[in-house]
């Protein structure tokens, strides 16, 4: 069907060229319904079945209206959590994003009797605590006005405040600008959108050892996480090249910074947190041990089996697990989120073996230097857990005793597939992030290969699949700086986001073949740019690639 497009109060003038515009470009819009800005009409398909919603909903229907939208749109919050800053922060954020071309202009004012001139949102639950499995679902209904109500109205209704994040970004990315009226409107309106997360665990890992990120950056990160509805920030904070953050219980700890500008206070960290649960994020902590610690020794050389044998830390000392104590303790008063990552990967024991004391130290408590790993996690993990976390670590735990691990362990794949089927079969929880897919340092790794990894495959099980609580891309930052980490993030990190949010009924896997998934990527990632991230081109062979030459954001 046709684009319907709203009825207008304008000058005999105004309106001449309006209908001049619309007869010079009916031939590309003639039996269009899909969302479009007056730059980009020509590249996208006329299929009315796309949708230019990232990551696309649940469940959802779509009329054939053009709805205007009020730039004084108004908010009603109501239900048990209708006092929320957070619904209302985020709504001043959306109000920013949505309206940023929409201002008082010197050559006046037309009045364009807008359909929508109200936003009411309804929080049944006053509950603002921020956990794993948190309630995001909500629901999305865009009406025109009507005989009974004087403006139109957008209603998101969740269960908590968190839902109404996912249903503010929605519907934010329903609204697009319109150059020739210079207004706000609202495309293949009324919109009725029933949404849920697949998954409960939607990450994006961010190493800052390898390379220091200030926090204007990380919440640049964050912000742009919550485009896509992703909901866990795994800080990987410290590894061997560095240990940039404050622990006040051991002060020196933060020597293996790299340099005395490149560091994290706790005020820094409080300020990350809190600014992601803001959108609806939850920050997952790091620290990797045994492995991974040499940056430790540069304040307590202790910490390490000798001056030429500087990881794994020391097993053999009990000051390796009061530090490791303390950190957590330290830690605990500024991460809420209930999983605490305690690495557990990559551990070459040799060194040891080559050092004469922890050597002895094997012999007498008849330790191998593998009983001596498992020693290590395992103990690590009961700190933890005595400080109510639940523990994460990376696989090579489970592939080396996966008997042994705590019940409570989530075990977090990364060397390739097949794992989380072993993991779920046997009782325990499991974390996807296949490093030949969701690596995002993988520069050849495209777009495709992102989508269609699969968190469940190998399971079929329902029982068992309920026990994969997602999945996460990572950004190790070897390769990665301030200088070009979101164009390396994005736009691949969309694709996991939508196969992380969106059921496989709505978003089936192989969806790519047709075009169809990738004219909305293209749409997303040119909506991405627009709100100032540095998302890269989705179709180069090597990520983070520049544009070949001139061009549209949306023909790539």
């Amino acid at each position: 069907m046709s684009t319907k497009f709203p009825s207008l109060n304008r000058s005999p003038l105004l309106l001449f060229f309006t209908l001049l515009s619309v007869f010079l470009y009916l031939p590309p819009i003639i039996n269009s319904r899909t969302i479009r800005t007056v730059d980009s009409s020509f590249h996208f398909s006329d299929d009315s079945s796309v949708t230019y919603l990232w990551p696309l909903p649940s469940e959802f229907t779509s009329g054939n209206e053009t709805l205007l939208v009020d730039p004084s749109l108004s908010l009603s919050v109501f239900g048990n959590g209708g006092n929320s800053v957070i619904v209302r922060e985020a709504f001043e954020r959306y109000r920013t994003i949505i309206f940023k071309h929409v201002g008082s202009s010197k050559f006046g004012t037309r009045d364009l009797g807008y359909d929508i001139g109200k936003l009411s949102v309804i929080v049944h639950s006053d509950d603002e605590e921020l956990q794993l499995g948190v309630d995001e679902s909500y629901t999305l209904l865009v009406a025109k006005n009507n005989a009974r109500s004087i403006t139109g109205e957008v209603t998101i209704e969740a269960n908590t405040v968190y839902g109404a994040l996912r249903g503010l970004e929605t519907f934010s990315q329903l609204c697009g600008f319109d150059y020739g009226t210079k207004s706000v409107q609202i495309y293949k309106a009324p919109w009725f959108i029933k949404d849920k997360p697949r998954f409960a665990f939607r990450g994006l890992l961010l190493d800052t050892s390898r390379h220091y990120y200030p926090i204007d950056i990380i919440k640049q990160i964050i912000e742009s996480m919550s485009y896509v509805k992703l909901n866990v920030l795994h800080w990987h904070i410290i590894d061997e090249e560095s240990f940039p953050l404050e622990v006040p219980a051991y002060p020196k700890l933060w020597e293996g910074s790299y340099t005395k500008w490149e560091r994290y206070t706790v005020e820094d960290a409080y300020e990350i947190v809190n600014f992601a649960k803001m959108r609806g994020i939850n920050v997952m902590a790091e620290i990797d041990v045994p492995g991974h610690g040499e940056s430790w020794g540069i304040g307590y050389p202790d910490l390490w089996p000798s001056t030429s044998c500087k990881e794994p830390l020391d097993v053999s000392k009990n000051f390796t697990f009061e530090v490791l104590s303390g950190i957590l303790q330290d830690m605990r008063e500024i991460f809420p989120f209930e999983l605490f990552h305690l690495g557990g990967d990559e551990v070459n024991t040799d060194c040891w073996n080559n050092t004469p004391h922890v050597k002895q130290w094997l012999k007498e408590n008849n330790m191998t230097t593998k009983d001596a790993y498992q020693y290590f996690v395992l103990r690590a993990q009961e700190i933890a857990i005595s400080k109510n976390w639940t523990p994460v670590n990376w696989e090579e735990t489970f592939n080396a005793f996966p008997e042994k691990l705590n019940p409570r362990t989530v075990v977090h794949n990364w060397l390739g597939g097949g794992v989380c089927p072993k993991v779920v079969e046997q009782g325990l929880r499991c974390i996807y992030s296949n490093q030949g897919f969701w690596y995002l340092d993988h520069l050849d790794v495209q777009w495709e290969g992102v989508y269609d990894a699969e968190p469940l495959e190998g399971i079929t099980d329902a029982a068992q699949q309920t026990r994969v609580l997602g999945g996460e891309v990572c950004m190790w930052s070897e390769t990665a700086d301030p200088s070009n980490v979101q164009q390396t993030i994005w736009p691949r990190a969309a694709a996991a986001a939508e196969r992380l949010w969106t059921s496989k009924e709505a978003a089936p896997r192989s969806n790519t073949t047709g075009g169809m998934t990738l004219t909305r990527l293209e749409y997303f990632r040119c909506l991405l740019t627009r709100r100032g991230v540095q998302a890269s081109p989705v179709t180069n062979f090597y990520a983070r690639s520049p544009p070949v030459g001139p061009g549209s954001c949306y023909a790539q």
